[in-house]
């Protein structure tokens, strides 16, 4: 018996903590079975499934108030905690105290037991019990005290603790450098955690040592295992004319990949034919990773174990090795590449009327980039003789693009398409400046095929029971909109439907009657905290953002692990190989995989964000006292988040700055309020704020408001000037001014006093 299956009959049974011997009982199981359910109660207690009780009573966690989960710990001390699975009664995650933590760390898999609900209805609780430790090392910055004890202190601020290096475990290591340290003994009971250095990254001012502290932090594989680089490398730079054998032929179609500049690894081309009924004819091409990484291989268990490749600014940590992703399943032109094509015949009102799968063979006519084609589709004489064969090809993309984005239009999928940043590095990997992402009409075009392509898909899957990974995206939680209209209205804008009937369409009628107005941006932010974060599932649940009723991803195997299984399901079923046995094993094996991949997936881009806004930090640390226009992205009881216009960096007025009044935090109506003043700071408000500070180790730029600071400077000059009208002899007269005006102007002028 497998521990799921014991699991699941406790739960349907058994109504009451109970020992082995009750539980063989109870569930009519012979002695003989005793060695595997005690083997089966231990896995499901080490998982958290169980709890076992000192009596060595084995209970369903749910039903004794307790609940497994991973802890987020707040550098303030408290933490929530994320359920494993939903539990009635409980929306959200559990809030811990810093009292009831009981030694658990961030990132920690927890046992919580949920003990009261606060006023504002959200879970309480305490943790019983640390199940899984999040991780077993951390990087930090190794320092020594003035009694020669040695420790490092967590680059991660959510590690609330020192780690003590006993003399002779510290590898060589310098006062002030950045290394990682095993933990060697977690903190219990108020005694330290202590640990060893096991690498030294360098010094902070290091190129490249940045990325390296934001990759150990985080626990991304760095490095390919020997033998994943070996199978890559068997698999060669060619194929193998045998495998042709039995694939749909494609290489008489003009197909092409379109590409950013400085992509390296090419997983899908297109070609758009036009039919003698007048409809289109749409070929998605995607490289056939299946075909060489089999499962349980040493690069499939690698790509499973990474799940995403990571993208840093200066570089790029990849779910396959470099001879893959860049050779053999690279789809370069002028050279033979196998494929999985979906073939879909589109109408003039963008239905897929008529769709097949197939194992193909390409052989793409040009590598294109966005830039190169959208200066085609606008006229630009020189590239349009360059690529003249093609150009015709381009203008049908574009035909099929509008159709098929007026589809989507019409059923209603939220588009934002806000502007993002373009961060450019210099030699050092520094950031140099920050420009607006160009995002042209050939981005839009790849975009839109992906999109149809990945629905093609994942409906054929699901009209034939296929198990399998879909790319799901629920309906927001309704609490979180009836807040989100409730904030809306206060600026006149609503979402024009009865809470309980909120469609995706009514959020994209709000996104354009926002388009181009100042409020825009803060509001489209507010608007995707109100949604649930797009996850991996087994059930076919669609997309709400879409607005589609299937979605899976299967357009970047290469650098996505979920896009690798829906390619080896297709061809299991398109092959007739998905037997009643290999169906029931998908079944089982995939909720973990959806669980691992999703969490993986959030790492990446928790990863990717940190280092990106610690750049932006460094960016500014010259600009202390420079002024910017900005806008309230957050409010909280402790100040405001601020985006600035100019930059894309965000910055926090912190409460304290705020010293010409008493603000008051209004939650639903995400504002600070003044007392006295009755002056308001509102979510979405624009505002001119100046550069107070940059703090390099809290990794925050510290910023005030203009029009409070030189409020401030002014009461304080006019009581000054109460006290006494003249300038004792030998002080400093201040100028005159906001604070850093006069900075501003010695820098300006190239002098300075030290």
């Amino acid at each position: 018996m497998t521990p799921d299956e014991l699991l699941q009959r406790i739960r349907e049974r058994v109504t009451h903590p109970s020992t082995v011997k009750d539980l063989m009982r109870v569930l009519k199981l012979p002695k003989t079975e005793a060695p595997g359910v005690r083997r089966a109660l231990k896995a499901l207690v080490d998982k958290g499934a169980l709890i076992e009780t000192r009596g060595r009573h084995f209970g369903v966690p749910e039903l004794m108030d307790l609940a497994p989960g991973r802890i987020t710990v707040h550098p303030n001390g408290f933490a929530f905690v994320k359920l494993d699975r939903a539990i009635d009664d409980i929306t959200g995650d559990i809030y811990v105290a810093g009292h009831n933590l009981h030694d658990a760390m961030h990132g920690d898999r927890v046992l919580v037991r949920v003990e009261h609900h606060g006023r504002d209805g959200r879970a309480e609780g305490r943790i019983v019990r640390i199940l899984e430790r999040g991780a077993s090392t951390t990087v930090g910055r190794f320092d020594k005290d003035e009694h020669g004890l040695l420790f490092v202190t967590p680059f991660d601020k959510r590690l609330l603790m020192d780690v003590q290096i006993p003399a002779g475990d510290e590898l060589g290591a310098q006062a002030g450098q950045m290394v990682v340290v095993e933990i060697l003994r977690w903190p219990i009971h108020g005694r330290p955690a202590l640990g060893r250095v096991v690498e030294i990254i360098g010094s902070l001012d290091t190129p490249g040592v940045d990325t390296q502290i934001i990759i150990r932090k985080h626990g991304i594989p760095d490095r390919h295992s020997e033998e994943s680089i070996a199978e890559a490398s068997r698999l060669g730079v060619e194929i193998d004319p045998k495998d042709i054998d039995g694939r749909t032929d494609f290489r008489g179609d003009v197909v092409v990949t379109i590409d950013g500049e400085t992509a390296r690894d090419f997983d899908d081309a297109v070609s758009v034919e036009r039919l003698a009924n007048g409809n289109y004819l749409l070929k998605v091409h995607i490289a056939d990773v299946a075909h060489y990484v089999h499962e349980g291989s040493a690069l499939d268990r690698e790509a499973a174990e990474r799940a995403t490749s990571v993208y840093f600014p200066e570089r790029a940590v990849h779910m396959f090795p470099e001879e893959l992703a860049t050779g053999l399943c690279s789809l370069r032109p002028h050279v033979d590449r196998l494929v999985q094509s979906a073939v879909m015949e589109i109408d003039a009102r963008g239905r897929v009327v008529e769709a097949s799968l197939h194992d193909g063979v390409i052989l793409s006519r040009a590598r294109m980039t966005y830039n190169e084609v959208h200066a085609i589709l606008e006229g630009d004489a020189a590239q349009r003789e360059k690529y003249g064969p093609l150009v015709p090809h381009f203008e049908r993309m574009r035909e099929l693009f509008a159709i098929l984005n007026q589809r989507r239009h019409r059923r209603g999928s939220i588009d934002f398409d806000l502007p993002e940043a373009k961060i450019v590095l210099d030699e050092e990997g520094q950031i140099e400046n920050i420009l607006v992402a160009e995002r042209n009409v050939a981005h839009r075009i790849i975009e839109e095929f992906m999109l149809v392509a990945n629905e093609t898909v994942a409906a054929f899957l699901e009209a034939h029971d296929v198990p399998t990974l879909y790319r799901i995206h629920e309906a927001p939680d309704l609490l979180k909109v009836e807040q989100f209209e409730e904030f809306i209205a206060t600026l006149g804008y609503s979402l024009a439907a009865p809470m309980n009937h909120v469609k995706p369409r009514h959020f994209q009628k709000l996104v354009e009657q926002l388009r181009g107005k100042p409020e825009e941006r803060p509001i489209a932010t507010l608007m995707l905290r109100t949604m649930q974060k797009a996850r991996y599932d087994t059930a076919c649940l669609g997309h709400f953002g879409l607005a589609a009723d299937a979605y899976a991803h299967f357009t970047s195997p290469i650098r996505r692990y979920p896009d690798l299984i829906v390619h080896r399901t297709l061809r299991e079923f398109r092959h007739g190989k998905l037997t009643a046995q290999l169906h029931e094993e998908r079944v089982e094996e995939l909720p973990e995989l959806a669980r691992h991949t999703s969490e993986m997936e959030r790492r990446a881009d928790e990863a990717e964000n940190e280092l990106v806004a610690w750049k932006k930090v460094r960016f500014m640390a010259d600009k202390v006292g420079e002024e910017y226009d900005g806008f309230i992205t957050g409010v909280a009881p402790f100040g405001m988040f601020i985006q600035l216009v100019e930059h894309y960096v965000e910055g926090l007025v912190h409460i304290s700055t705020l010293a010409d009044d008493y603000y008051r935090y209004l939650e639903r109506a995400h504002q600070l309020r003044g007392e006295n003043t009755h002056r308001v700071f509102r979510l979405g408000d624009p505002i001119r704020v100046q550069v107070i500070r940059v703090d390099q180790e809290r990794r925050q730029v510290d910023l005030g408001v203009v029009e409070v600071l030189e409020r401030v400077r002014a009461s304080e000059r006019q009581r000054g000037a109460r006290t006494s009208r003249a300038t004792p002899k030998g002080a400093v007269r201040v100028a005159k001014g906001r604070p850093g005006k006069r900075e501003r102007a010695i820098k300006k002028a190239g002098r300075g006093r030290k």
